[in-house]
C-alpha cells in the first residue's frame, strides 16, 4: 500500500521514522511520499517533499511572516497528494498545517489517520469538530487524551508513548560517562543540561535566562543541548565558551539536573530519571501570562504534568523565568536537595502509567488492519 505521511518538525521526524519502519515490517510492498526530515529519509529510503526546516514555524506572527513559505508547502503537499494517490494519509501533530492536508485528502476519498493528536485539549478545542469530520482515527500517546477526548463523542485509541519506547531502546545503548565526555569534549565536573527548545526564537528568549542564573554554579558545567537545524553561532553569541552537545538524549542522561524548555524533552528527561526544572520565557511575559491563563484550557504545560495530573516537576513559566526562580528550585533538586528524591520516586509512577506497548508497532497494525478492513 501507498502512504503519505506529514510531519511538520525534529520531534515528528523521529516518531514518523519509527512508524515507516513498522509499517514497512508489516507491509513489505510498502511505498511512502512525505513530508519530514532526515530520520523519515533514511526509513522511507526517499527523500522528503519539504524537508521540516522549511515548516518548523510556531505562533501566529511567526508563521505570518513566512506565509508566503507556508502556502507553499501547502500547495506542494498537495500536489504530492494527488500526484501519488495514497491509500492512506497519516498526519504526525503539526494540526494548523495537517488539518488543512486532512481536509484535502477526505474530500478525494483518501482516509486519514492522526498519529499523535493536536493538543486540543489544551487550545483551539474547536478544533475537535473538524478532525471528527475529515480524520478517520486518532492513535493518542497521552493516556488521559482518551478520556479527555469521549467527552466530544470521538473514540481514540491510546497506543503507549514512542518516547518512552525510544527512550528503553537508547538506555540500552548508552554510552559510559568517559565515553560521552570525551565524545564531547567536556571537563570531569558535574553537568547541568540546558535544553532551550530546537527553535531559534525559543533559544534566544530562554539560553539567557538559563546562563544568568548558572553564573554562579560553582562545580557544575553547564552544556546546551544544540539542536540540529540551529547554527552553533547563535549559541556562541548568547553563552560565550559554553559546550554544545548534539545528542539530548546523553546529555539528560549524564547530567545531574536539566534546565528544559517545555515539550518532548521534558517527558525524555523523566523517563530518563533525571531531575528537571520546565523553563519558558516569551516577550511581553506577564501579559502574555495573563492572556494565555484565559485561553489554555489545562493547569499544566509540561508533559509530565500533564501525564501525572499533578505537580512532579516546577514549571517556571514566561514572567516567572527568572534566574533566582531557576537558583531556588535548583538549590532543590541538586544532589543532598530536598526535593531530588521525591521527583525521582514520582518518575517511576509516570512510567507506569505510560506502559510498555511499542506506539509505532501498535500504531502501524491498526492502520494496516483498517485498510485492509475497507
Amino acid at each position: 500500500m501507498k502512504y503519505f505521511i506529514s510531519a511538520g518538525e525534529a520531534s515528528g521526524d523521529l516518531h514518523a521514522s519509527f512508524l515507516i519502519s513498522a509499517l514497512r515490517t508489516k507491509d513489505p510492498e510498502a511505498e511512502f511520499c512525505f513530508l519530514g526530515g532526515d530520520l523519515m529519509e533514511i526509513s522511507a529510503d526517499r527523500k522528503p517533499l519539504v524537508h521540516y526546516k522549511q515548516m518548523a514555524f510556531m505562533g501566529f506572527v511567526d508563521v505570518l511572516m513566512n506565509l508566503r513559505t507556508v502556502l507553499g508547502n501547502l500547495k506542494t503537499a498537495k500536489q504530492g497528494i494527488t500526484d501519488f494517490q495514497p491509500d492512506a494519509l497519516i498526519l504526525v501533530d503539526y494540526p494548523s498545517f495537517n488539518l488543512k492536508l486532512a481536509e484535502f485528502a477526505h474530500k478525494r476519498g483518501i482516509p486519514v489517520f492522526y498519529y499523535i493528536s493536536p493538543k486540543v485539549w489544551a487550545w483551539k478545542e474547536h478544533r475537535v469538530k473538524k478532525m471528527k469530520k475529515v480524520v478517520r482515527k486518532v492513535y493518542s500517546i497521552l493516556p488521559f487524551e482518551v478520556d479527555w477526548f469521549k467527552k466530544h463523542d470521538y473514540d481514540v485509541t491510546y497506543v503507549g508513548n514512542p518516547s518512552k519506547n525510544e527512550v528503553d531502546r537508547k538506555l540500552k545503548e548508552m554510552t559510559d560517562r568517559e565515553t560521552f565526555l570525551k565524545t564531547f569534549g567536556l571537563g570531569e565536573q558535574p553537568i547541568i543540561a540546558l535544553v532551550p527548545g530546537s527553535r531559534i526564537s525559543e533559544i534566544k528568549k530562554n539560553l539567557p535566562v538559563m546562563m544568568e542564573a548558572l553564573k554562579e554554579s560553582g562545580n557544575y558545567q553547564p552544556v546546551i543541548a544544540a539542536a540540529p537545524a540551529v547554527p552553533a553561532e547563535l549559541y556562541a553569541a548568547i553563552a560565550p565558551g559554553v559546550a554544545l552537545c548534539t545528542d539530548t538524549f546523553a546529555l539528560e542522561y549524564h547530567s545531574v539536573v536539566a534546565l528544559v524548555t517545555s515539550g518532548t524533552a521534558t517527558l525524555e528527561a523523566a523517563l530518563i530519571g533525571t531531575p528537571q526544572i520546565v523553563t519558558y520565557r516569551a516577550v511581553g511575559s506577564r501579559l502574555v501570562y495573563n492572556i494565555f491563563k484565559h485561553i489554555l484550557k489545562v493547569k499544566y504545560v509540561s508533559l509530565p504534568n500533564l501525564i501525572m495530573d499533578r505537580m512532579i516537576v516546577p514549571e517556571l513559566l514566561l514572567h516567572q523565568c527568572t534566574p533566582d526562580n531557576i537558583c531556588r528550585e535548583l538549590k532543590r533538586l541538586l544532589p543532598g536537595g530536598e526535593g531530588r528524591e521525591a521527583q525521582q520516586k514520582q518518575y517511576e509512577e509516570l512510567r507506569q502509567i505510560i506502559g510498555e506497548t511499542d506506539a509505532a508497532q501498535t500504531t502501524a497494525s491498526h492502520i494496516i488492519s483498517d485498510l485492509k478492513g475497507n
